[in-house]
């Protein structure tokens, strides 16, 4: 009985504690307009594309603070500035949009018709199979990659988390997920290929291009912001 007064008290402590950090987070987190990408990264984003394609999904990271900015063009990047993948800088507010990014891949919906097809999202810290990915709406894993898992969603849209450590994925090829659920921890994994630690997160969806269907990659940046702010206020 004595055990469980004390008890008592230090978790009522430990949840207030939680509240405020996850307050003060909300307060400093700023993000820079969507389309709005890094200077040195020499692409064309959507600037003024605002429309959250996908409303009320949970935030791709389990935990807050994470970060979403360029690997490529970010300090310590291969077309960056010079320094560390780990520098201070890369773990900051605010966030930079690097979706449509110079990138090799076709994507229609770029300005310049090719781009980064999702963005790059580090996590609190630079510490690689630390912090989990998780299920950002209920459905189906449809495929599992070297460094990749997909996830069709009720909704309709497909959503890719590149660079996770595979063997810490809790996931396999035909299971259904619940919102929220574990998949697997960021990593550095690229095959033989070398990359930063971070989650590349991407979505697919069927839209509507000069009359015609087509499933394509769709700007993630604005309902990421959405689901962050969710995840700050304790409402994933």
């Amino acid at each position: 009985m004595k055990q469980l007064l004390i008890l008592i008290p230090l978790l009522l402590f430990l949840g207030c504690s939680q509240k405020k950090e996850s307050s003060a987070e909300l307060k400093a987190f700023n993000y820079t307009n969507p389309g709005k990408l890094t200077p040195s990264s020499s692409g064309e984003g959507r600037v003024g594309d605002k429309y959250i394609y996908a409303p009320n999904i949970r935030f791709p990271l389990e935990i807050a603070p994470a970060y979403i900015n360029s690997q490529v063009y970010g300090v310590g990047g291969m077309h960056g500035k010079g320094g560390s993948l780990c520098d201070k800088r890369n773990y900051q507010y605010p966030w930079h949009d690097n979706y449509c990014e110079k990138r090799a891949w076709g994507m229609p919906l770029c300005p310049s018709g090719k781009g980064h097809q999702g963005v790059d999202i580090r996590g609190a810290t630079c510490e690689k199979k630390k912090y989990y990915a998780v299920a950002v709406e209920k459905g189906k894993i449809t495929y599992i990659g070297r460094y990749s898992v997909s996830l069709r969603g009720e909704s309709g849209r497909t959503y890719r988390y590149l660079h996770l450590d595979s063997k810490s994925l809790q996931v396999s090829v035909g299971e259904k997920v619940k919102r929220g659920q574990r998949i697997g921890l960021v990593s550095d994994n690229m095959g033989n290929t070398k990359t930063s630690i971070h989650l590349h997160f991407d979505m697919q969806q069927t839209i509507k291009i000069d009359n015609h269907s087509k499933k394509v990659f769709v700007p993630p940046y604005s309902s990421l912001v959405e689901a962050y702010k969710r995840l700050l206020k304790g409402k994933p």
